[in-house]
């Protein structure tokens, strides 16, 4: 099963966007586990997470979530903006996945 983390600054903004991820999965018959954190959870959820992809609103923190996921070999990357804001599960799952793939 693939896992993949979203981060937001509380975690909370993200939610919506998770639940049309996991539609989308359901829809492709996808076993995804998709959780939102926030930044300060970062550090510790990324060990449990195949790839993260951060709100647009903290894609400052980018670099910064690189740094701590590299060592981990894990992929970062922020969520297009205009997707976010349109909540589009399709194209941020694809995102995802392409990270992991």
């Amino acid at each position: 099963m693939k896992k993949i983390l979203l981060v937001c600054d509380l975690g909370m903004s993200t939610s919506l966007v998770v639940k049309r991820m996991q539609e989308a999965a359901v829809k492709r018959q996808l076993e995804v586990e998709i959780q939102a954190k926030g930044m300060s959870d970062f550090k510790n959820a990324i060990t449990a997470f195949d790839c993260a992809l951060l709100g647009p609103q903290i894609a400052y923190k980018l670099a910064d979530c690189k740094q701590i996921a590299a060592p981990l070999n894990k992929r970062v990357e922020t969520i297009n903006m205009m997707d976010y804001g349109m909540v589009n599960g399709e194209k941020i799952l694809d995102h995802a996945l392409s990270l992991i793939n």
